[in-house]
């Protein structure tokens, strides 16, 4: 028996083309660099650049993008429906609280960058600039080669000062005197300050705390009185943004015999009195 023929294929409708299978999603690239070092030898294949949607992939959404508006609507003529007037209304809507949330990060931002320094002013020369009048009576001789250190960064400026104390005959020092000053600039010190000195004696055995009034937002007095043979303060300042610290430190074995070292609530007294006066230096 013979086939019959097959029917011709209009003329106008094309060929069947076989399906073309749908491409499956591609990995995305981690757009981070790994924090860790990669091993000798690791091959790493470059990532895929984003561009047109392969077939048979449905197009990408960027769920971070802002929504655009376009222009008004014009008005409706007089006489129109009500959802006219609402889809007006609805878009103005819109733009209206585009502009105000835009205006209200710039604003809120600007706030939160501003640095509170108090009008205060880190010198190139902190031993000079500072205010150790209390304890030139007990520690008559100068310092002839004090330490000093200055800091100008765009985060951070930083003065300081170390003395050596000297009694009226002694070749040695008696006793030390520091001296620092931080502008910070970028970040509010307020919270690891408060956790760092308030907390003085839970990390440091044998010390004491004291809170301080009257200096700056908070103050507190940290002091070590020991029969081993050393005397230590330190008076912690905070004042907005700036930090402050005074310490005093002495070996009484370096003492002759015949010099007593001054007592811990004289040199406690004498931190505070100069601190004052200091900081009032300081400020412009």
């Amino acid at each position: 028996m013979s086939t019959p023929p097959q029917s011709p294929q209009p003329a106008d409708q094309p060929a069947q083309q076989p399906q073309q299978q749908a491409v499956p999603p591609q990995p995305t690239a981690y757009p981070y660099p790994n924090p860790q070092s990669p091993p000798a030898g690791a091959f790493y294949a470059q990532p895929t650049l984003v561009g047109q949607p392969a077939p048979g992939q449905p197009q990408q959404v960027n769920p971070y993008a802002m929504p655009q508006y376009g222009p008004v609507p014009p008005v409706p003529p007089a006489g129109g429906g009500g959802a006219g007037r609402a889809v007006l209304w609805a878009a103005v809507g819109a733009v209206a609280a585009s502009a105000v949330w835009g205006a209200g990060v710039l604003l809120l931002g600007g706030k939160g960058d501003s640095a509170d320094l108090r009008g205060y002013a880190a010198p190139s020369n902190m031993c000079s600039s500072a205010d150790y009048g209390s304890f030139k009576d007990e520690y008559t001789q100068d310092d002839s080669s004090p330490t000093r250190t200055s800091l100008e960064d765009k985060a951070l400026e930083e003065s300081y000062c170390s003395l050596s104390l000297k009694k009226s005959g002694s070749s040695y020092a008696d006793a030390y005197l520091t001296i620092q000053l931080d502008l910070h600039k970028k970040t509010d010190p307020g919270p690891e300050f408060t956790a760092t000195w308030k907390n003085y004696g839970k990390s440091h055995t044998g010390y004491d705390v004291d809170t301080v009034e009257g200096i700056g937002d908070e103050a507190y007095l940290i002091s070590q009185d020991t029969t081993s043979g050393s005397r230590y303060a330190t008076l912690a300042v905070r004042d907005g943004w700036v930090t402050y610290l005074m310490t005093y430190s002495a070996y009484l074995t370096s003492y002759d015999a015949d010099k007593n070292p001054p007592a811990l609530t004289d040199v406690t007294d004498w931190l505070k009195t100069d601190t004052k006066a200091t900081l009032r230096q300081l400020r412009d």
